[in-house]
């Protein structure tokens, strides 16, 4: 046999075994899209539970590049109880962009069909996992590229959280170049729920027209309307509002002791909902000691009773007015001495 045969034998040899093993990375990089697919089918959001196994099998051990993206979302479920870290509201975001995505690229021939999987893990089931990402506080979500290590990989800032899945499904499509289409958020009412209140309302019907055409609604008695009068007035004057939009906590725990609680923060850039309740309280002693003033007092005839409630109230509203002043001046550092002449402080 002449060289020249030996140097082709070794060069097809040497072919056959580079296609055999390009072949079975291919198969074993199919089958990791395959068992992702088939797990993100499984669940009803479309977010993959993974726990230490899984993060060895499909990003500490898998090939690079690997044919797919991870996003993961770190979770802990005995910090959802704190109002602060909102773990909770973000799961649900997460799981509503995870199942968007997944709709919206059901189709095999979409070009982001199994490119992108959702995974979410959980403290307790995997702590070595959070040790290798380095998570050291939450809330935290990891993207995780083809190319990519674990400690390589992309952490979504805090900004990215501003307006929750939309603002997730921008960060994904600027860094993946994936699309993740339309956000579809669930119905509040499922059809059937939908059909039962319906059908409820039609044959409820009847009997409220009677009572309206009566005048023995809710609506007709003045003390609902009182009622409700009163609980405007606290909504309005609590800061109620501001609560239920920043999600405020009621309180929050001592930083130097956690067995304690604080009511009141110190500070005019976050107020809590202690805080608010306790203001609207004391607005409302005096809108009510007001109202009972100029509507009903008048109507009694003995000045002595006249006199005696006016000092009352004038008492009262007076000291629940300097109350309100004394915690602006604390939690803004700003003085406050309109009611009487400086030469007095």
């Amino acid at each position: 046999m002449t060289e020249f045969q030996r140097l082709s034998q070794f060069f097809f040899f040497v072919t056959l075994f580079s296609l055999a093993t390009l072949s079975g990375f291919a198969k074993s990089d199919s089958e990791l899209v395959s068992e992702l697919l088939s797990l993100q089918s499984r669940s009803q959001s479309g977010v993959i539970r993974f726990d230490d196994r899984s993060v060895s099998r499909f990003l500490s051990s898998a090939k690079t590049p690997r044919p797919y993206w991870i996003l993961i979302f770190f979770d802990a479920a005995q910090l959802h109880d704190k109002q602060e870290l909102h773990l909770r509201d973000l799961r649900e975001e997460f799981s509503v962009v995870a199942s968007s995505f997944v709709t919206n690229n059901q189709d095999p021939s979409s070009p982001s069909h199994g490119k992108l999987f959702f995974c979410d893990i959980e403290f307790k089931e995997s702590q070595n996992s959070f040790s290798h990402f380095g998570v050291n506080a939450l809330p935290h979500i990891r993207l995780i590229g083809p190319h990519q290590t674990l400690k390589e990989s992309d952490q979504m800032d805090q900004g990215d959280f501003s307006r929750l899945a939309e603002s997730m499904a921008e960060f994904i499509e600027s860094r993946t170049k994936l699309v993740v289409g339309p956000i579809n958020r669930p119905p509040i009412l499922s059809k059937k729920q939908l059909a039962f209140i319906i059908f409820a309302w039609l044959i409820w019907m009847p009997f409220l027209v009677k009572k309206i055409l009566g005048g023995k609604t809710l609506l007709h008695d003045p003390k609902i309307w009182l009622t409700g009068a009163v609980f405007v007035y606290f909504f309005s004057v609590s800061g109620a509002m501001h609560n239920i939009i920043r999600k405020m906590p009621m309180f929050l725990a001592d930083r130097n002791d956690p067995s304690k609680l604080v009511f009141f923060y110190q500070g005019s850039g976050m107020q809590l909902g202690a805080e608010g309740f306790a203001i609207g309280f004391l607005y409302t002693i005096v809108g009510l000691l007001l109202a009972f003033v100029t509507r009903v007092l008048v109507l009694i005839r003995n000045k002595t009773v006249q006199r005696g409630f006016m000092i009352f109230a004038l008492f009262v509203s007076f000291w629940a007015v300097k109350k309100v002043i004394y915690l602006d001046n604390w939690k803004t550092g700003y003085g406050i001495h309109a009611f009487w002449p400086s030469s007095w402080n």
